[in-house]
């Protein structure tokens, strides 16, 4: 646990000073101010809670995209992997408590949306079910954490980590259901929509914001945990194994 907070207060320290941190905490107001102006334009006022949730859940797995891209990439840029590893605390225990730091501090971007619907367009949604909404955002940023603990690894073994993260982007988004229910995409698209936390957390959060009960909460909230614990047990297995064959070969450098 030392490591795991030891991580997570080093990765705010950096945070503070990351232009690339600050444009997507930027970019959060400017994307609920487009999404809200062609629902308003519509005269579709029952599509805010997808307006306003859509950039939250965009800035959350931007930041988790980021730093999984860079956690590893960065220590070894700046020559200080191979003492990283020659320290009693574990790698992947370090990239998982890095990234639940960003993924925590992304939730400011709700505060962020909220504020632009209510400054600019006079909205204010009220959260009719509050312990679950509040349940279901901790779960889901805890399980984007774990996917991105997956992501890093993949994004060392990419031949280009940026061009892989420009790829996760939008059309996850589309496939996720962040900026359309996923009911509406094509049949056949449906099942690798399930399979992704995101088009649970997306559903659920947006649920919880209107009246009336919120049937299969508990399965919702079960297959956002067992999905992030997924994603964590693979990227914990994935970085282990990596640095296994790193050493042997003694490419730890080029890792």
């Amino acid at each position: 646990m030392i490591t795991f907070w030891g991580s997570v207060r080093f990765q705010l320290t950096l945070a503070r000073h990351s232009p690339d941190v600050l444009l997507i905490f930027v970019r959060t107001p400017l994307t609920t101010l487009v999404l809200l102006s062609i629902s308003e334009y519509a005269g579709r006022r029952d599509l805010a809670p997808y307006s306003i949730m859509a950039p939250v859940l965009m800035t959350l797995w931007d930041m988790a995209l980021l730093i999984a891209g860079e956690v590893i990439t960065k220590e070894r840029s700046w020559g200080t992997l191979e003492a990283l590893i020659a320290t009693p605390a574990r790698l992947p225990v370090v990239v998982l408590g890095r990234i639940v730091a960003v993924t925590t501090v992304s939730l400011l971007s709700m505060g962020e949306a909220w504020l632009v619907a209510r400054g600019a367009f006079g909205i204010s949604l009220s959260i009719e079910h509050g312990p679950l909404f509040a349940l279901c955002l901790t779960v889901s940023s805890l399980a984007m954490a774990g996917t991105a603990t997956l992501m890093s690894a993949l994004f060392v073994l990419a031949p280009n980590a940026r061009l892989m993260q420009n790829t996760l982007t939008y059309p996850f988004y589309l496939l996720a259901g962040v900026l359309v229910p996923a009911s509406m995409l094509p049949d056949w698209v449906r099942p690798l929509s399930s399979a992704v936390f995101l088009t649970w957390s997306a559903d659920l959060l947006r649920r919880t914001l209107t009246p009336g009960p919120v049937p299969d909460a508990a399965r919702s909230l079960a297959v956002i945990a067992a999905l992030g614990l997924a994603g964590a047990a693979a990227g914990v297995l994935a970085i282990t194994a990596m640095l296994r064959r790193a050493k042997a070969a003694g490419t730890l450098a080029e890792v």
